[in-house]
């Protein structure tokens, strides 16, 4: 079984499916195959990127335009030998990045608290009994139980479905949960969205329960891929920040001119040309709002403590059922095939 072998899984049987998996979908695997696989393929979850170091946070707090241009009037004040006014640019500077920089290390300790609470528990056969893992060690192979409630743990061919609705909003845009089944997809190139008996990670279980067995984990999964094709991209702003960028260099830029528009009008109605500099310089420096970062900040950082705390805890696999009604629904279905087939 290699890790790296591109499989339709839709196309196979269950059968073919658990068979290619060298797994069984009455016992499932092992504890000693299941660390095995688990060593072979890793754990089941999405790599991330690499966050931002403490220094790149601070650093990030003197990168706004706004500020930008006051570190520049407080260089101009210094330099014209006005050092009261240097002094009250810089403290101002200063204390709105230290607001902005505990925030958002704040924010970024709200965020893992949320990743935390997003670590599922996840109902497996090893050895022909049902028991409770961490979705983080789950294997290829793995069979896996579902009900209503749970979030699907990996990518896996379903097994047996019965009445699964399976919400895929995450991967194909539909609003409506997708009807799962347990037949054959004939279509090789079939999309995300066209293959009925799959389901795949970060996707939610509605109604009815099902069995399969895992395909695919971590950043093998559709999931995976999305995550991969994101991290390859460079980091994108957000709406508001964007807005915010050309917000303040709009404001900037407008500042600028009325300064400029004022000195020379000052000069050339005979004023000093040091005290025309000067009053522009200060009509800058009052009109651009050097605390909205770091309103902006505490306000995206306050929300994400609140998401925290409203969050509820994720659903716990496994529900009242303690794993007998699946294994019971599944030879049933092997039973009622048989027979089909027999007769």
């Amino acid at each position: 079984m290699d890790s790296h072998e591109q499989v339709f899984w839709h196309a196979l049987t269950a059968d073919e499916a658990v068979n290619r998996l060298r797994s069984d979908a009455a016992q499932g695997l092992s504890q000693d195959n299941a660390k095995e696989r688990l060593l072979n393929f890793g754990g089941n979850f999405l790599d991330e990127a690499k966050g931002r170091s403490l220094f790149k946070m601070i650093l990030d707090q003197f990168s706004d335009f706004m500020v930008l241009v006051l570190i520049a009037s407080a260089a101009i004040a210094g330099w014209l030998g006005e050092p009261e006014d240097t002094i009250a640019i810089a403290v101002i500077v200063v204390l709105n990045s230290v607001l902005g920089f505990i925030q958002e290390y704040r924010a970024e300790k709200a965020m893992e608290a949320l990743k935390v609470l997003a670590t599922t528990q996840t109902k497996v056969l090893r050895s022909g009994s049902p028991e409770l893992i961490s979705s983080r060690d789950l294997v290829p192979g793995d069979i896996v139980l579902l009900e209503a409630g749970n979030i699907v743990p990996a990518d896996m061919r379903l097994i047996t479905a019965i009445q699964l609705k399976i919400e895929e909003a995450a991967l194909t845009g539909e609003s409506q949960p997708s009807d799962k089944i347990s037949d054959v997809v004939s279509k090789t190139e079939s999309p995300v969205g066209d293959r009925h008996n799959m389901a795949h990670k970060g996707t939610l279980v509605t109604y009815g329960r099902g069995v399969g067995v895992v395909a695919a984990t971590g950043m093998r999964t559709e999931l995976g891929r999305i995550a991969t094709l994101l991290q390859t991209e460079k980091d994108a702003k957000t709406p508001l920040q964007k807005r915010l960028t050309r917000f303040g260099k709009s404001l900037a830029l407008t500042v600028i001119v009325l300064c400029v528009i004022i000195f020379f009008v000052g000069v050339l109605r005979g004023e000093q040309p040091l005290l025309m500099f000067m009053t522009a310089l200060s009509l800058a420096v009052a009109a651009i709002p050097e605390a909205l970062p770091a309103v902006v900040t505490v306000l995206l950082a306050l929300g994400a403590k609140r998401m925290v705390k409203k969050c509820p805890h994720p659903p716990v696999t496994g529900g009242r059922d303690t794993g007998l009604s699946h294994l019971h629904l599944l030879r049933q279905n092997r039973d009622s095939d048989s027979k089909s087939n027999a007769g």
